[in-house]
């Protein structure tokens, strides 16, 4: 299996690269803001809600001296293509760009940032490819940062968090979906938020096994507002990538929300399809962190609702470790399901990989 996916070019779509600090960042930031940052007292920024040295942020060969996880691209090509036989990586650095209030300063950190990624890590191995990090609070400047970006090729995707301050089938949005059609870029959205309103629709979660499970519902939100508001028909080439947001809730919500839809189809008469059709054509789920159950059989049924031939892209979620050892597919996965996820999947799915 190794030697095919090396040999046809499997593909990890979803590889992290640890936030720069500042001192890697600032030289890839216009003099002002560096000078900006300096008088605000911008030092760096680091993820509260996963610190870097939780057991969940790097398995332990991937931690460098320091028990955080290395930024050594060495060891991410070791562990993520050698190691498993894979032709490519999709990286991206998820700077929390959404995370600041100042439009211009979060712009102006997701263009350095995208800066780092193509000079610290897409230059140092031909096999690695990029994510194009924006903020959807400046949306001229996220336009205009895609369409910079799209004319490098080892960008081949565009990444955001799965939740924002407006839904993403808002009309706001429609400037970013046309330009990523353009591009031809499909748009990750990665687990996540902004931390400027609670996760659920219930307020905030006390303990990290409550914000684990709820995580999915930002994703089943956005699924609703993008079918219901039609981007998928204003849009018609644009796929949309969940990253990290679990597999086996999508079949449920899917049936839910067509089923509804039969009852409610007078507000939204544009949608000529039911959801469900919709969400298959333009949808497509990473398969870490996997939720399946641990038996085989239970799992495959799983993968045949979910329609796991078309929809699923393989992704170590290095250096994530998500407990479930050293195996690259979850239990289940029979050799043609392995190929078409590692392979088929994410070459049809990212066309600006060569």
């Amino acid at each position: 299996m190794d030697d095919l996916m090396t040999r046809l070019g499997g593909i990890d779509c979803d590889v992290h690269i640890p936030v720069p600090t500042m001192a890697r960042l600032s030289p890839f930031l216009p003099e002002v803001w560096q000078e900006i940052a300096v008088a605000r007292g911008i030092y760096g920024f680091a993820e509260t809600s996963l610190p870097q040295a939780a057991p969940i942020q790097a398995r332990p060969d991937w931690r460098d001296a320091a028990g955080l996880p290395s930024p050594s691209i060495e060891t991410l090509t070791r562990a993520v293509l050698d190691e498993r036989g894979m032709a490519a990586a999709i990286c991206h650095c998820l700077y929390p760009v959404q995370k600041l209030y100042d439009p211009h300063l979060a712009a102006a950190f997701a263009t350095a940032t995208n800066e780092f990624l193509a000079r610290e890590v897409l230059d140092s191995d031909s096999r690695l490819r990029g994510s194009v990090l924006i903020s959807p609070y400046d949306i001229p400047a996220a336009v205009a940062e895609i369409r910079r970006r799209a004319a490098d090729s080892r960008f081949v995707q565009i990444i955001m968090l799965a939740s924002a301050e407006l839904p993403y089938g808002n009309p706001y949005y429609d400037r970013l979906w046309a330009a990523a059609t353009e591009a031809g870029m499909p748009v990750a959205l990665h687990i996540g938020n902004s931390g400027r309103y609670p996760p659920t629709a219930s307020g905030w979660a006390s303990y990290r096994l409550e914000d684990e499970v709820d995580q999915s519902l930002a994703f089943q939100g956005q699924l609703a507002s993008l079918v219901s508001h039609g981007v998928f028909d204003r849009f018609p080439d644009l796929t949309i990538v969940l990253i990290g947001s679990g597999v086996t809730w999508l079949p449920a919500f899917a049936w839910r929300f067509s089923k509804f839809w039969h009852g409610t189809r007078v507000e939204v008469p544009w949608l000529k399809d039911s959801p469900i059709e919709i969400i298959s054509r333009h949808v497509r789920l990473t398969t870490q962190p996997f939720d399946g159950p641990a038996q085989s059989i239970a799992t495959a049924d799983v993968l045949a609702h979910l329609d796991a031939t078309e929809m699923l892209l393989y992704a170590s979620a290095y250096p994530r470790w998500h407990f479930d050892g050293t195996d690259a597919f979850p239990q289940g996965f029979d050799e043609e399901l392995k190929r078409r996820v590692s392979i088929d999947n994410p070459r049809a799915t990212y066309g600006r990989i060569s």
